[in-house]
């Protein structure tokens, strides 16, 4: 089979690493897998490109005038012919829309697997949320990466013989390699306090800032490490310099050498209030990093409340900053709800298992065996 996967990248983040893991793990002898991404101003150089490329696999890059470019459609359909293309896969509002215009006109599949969905505020991103939404309802099949998305997409309208669920998954090699090096970035007597992700709205990273600020001022040996981008850094930084703990707070942007972060952190922390089945947390969980975070759909797929990691009810920052004291302060809690959260991450979310599943679903599509458009 031939399978192209497509995205308009916004960085080198869960989706993107996603990607990876799937194509990785597709059996070569049987199935195709090229990449298409769109070349925008701020996409130049992408790393998912070069490690797409690393794996010995096909990776196109479709340049776009401007942010909302549809020429590019054509160029996806040549390329889907120039390529016997027999089924595309999207990812992403932008590439959602894109791709299933570009699949109806190429006359092929489209399966689309929302990774999370944004809670944004600004008008013109809202209403291009909703044109991805309802593109979706175009596609062959949705195939959602947690329970919490698949009631996302049928509240959305995606008739339910539409829809079809695939456990996220996610290739651990990485954590394990890490986990060999003999060097560490871990600082002797101090406390770090990490996150790796988009530095955006639904990220909530204000209170993640507010919870610290208020622990830093009680104890002196503990530091903030935030790994990433987006369009809140800057007020984000601008906040973090206002507060009187602020020197403990470092913004480091995307890093080569994010895993070798994430081992030296003593607590890895999330204050969002939307994800899917964040990556990030199964990274930190093979890693052996204890995770506290609020309470939300798709966190608590693999955050159980005292057995592999803290909960806080959304928004109740006092109750999250207790427990990042306890994971922090106590050695005991600590190690044994890491222990617990690698052994189900490693149990439940194998990138193996995820790839032959989604090679059952592309074979499935290709055929057209129950596929109702």
């Amino acid at each position: 089979m031939n399978v192209l996967q497509f995205i308009c990248p916004t960085g080198f983040y869960g989706a993107e690493r996603w990607i990876l893991a799937l194509a990785k793990h597709l059996p070569r002898e049987s199935v195709q897998c090229d990449l298409a991404v769109t070349l925008e101003d701020n996409s130049r150089d992408l790393e998912l490109v070069k490690q797409y490329r690393k794996l010995g696999l096909e990776a196109f890059e479709l340049p776009m005038s401007h942010r909302f470019d549809y020429k590019v459609i054509n160029r996806l359909v040549d390329l889907i012919k120039e390529r016997n293309i027999q089924v595309i896969h999207t990812h992403g509002y932008k590439s959602d829309i894109l791709g299933v215009l570009a699949a109806r006109k190429a006359g092929i599949p489209c399966i689309v697997t929302p990774h999370g969905f944004e809670n944004a505020s600004d008008l013109k991103l809202r209403l291009f949320i909703w044109l991805g939404n309802l593109s979706m309802k175009y596609a062959d099949v949705v195939a959602p990466l947690s329970p919490a998305l698949m009631e996302d997409v049928k509240v959305i309208g995606v008739p339910d013989r539409k829809v079809t669920y695939i456990q996220n998954g996610v290739d651990l090699s990485e954590a394990e390699a890490e986990l060999e090096n003999e060097v560490t970035l871990a600082k002797p007597g101090i406390k770090r306090i990490g996150f790796i992700g988009q530095l955006i709205s639904r990220k909530n990273l204000w209170d993640m800032l507010d919870v610290f600020e208020s622990l830093a001022s009680r104890y002196e040996n503990v530091t903030l490490s935030l790994l990433g981008d987006g369009d809140e850094r800057k007020a984000l930084e601008e906040h973090a310099a206002s507060l009187k703990h602020g020197d403990r707070i470092e913004f480091l942007g995307f890093r080569d050498d994010r895993m070798a972060y994430l081992r030296s952190f003593d607590m890895f922390v999330m204050t969002s209030t939307l994800e899917g089945i964040p990556r990030c947390l199964m990274e930190a969980a093979a890693m052996g990093v204890p995770v506290a975070a609020y309470n939300i759909p798709g966190i608590d797929q693999l955050v159980f409340d005292g057995e592999t990691g803290l909960l806080a009810p959304p928004g109740d920052k006092a109750k999250l900053e207790s427990q990042w004291e306890k994971i922090l302060f106590d050695e005991g809690v600590a190690k044994e709800l890491a222990q617990n959260a690698k052994d189900y991450v490693y149990q439940h979310y194998s990138a193996q298992r995820m790839a032959e599943e989604y090679r059952q679903l592309f074979e499935r599509v290709v055929k057209k065996d129950g596929i109702n458009r």
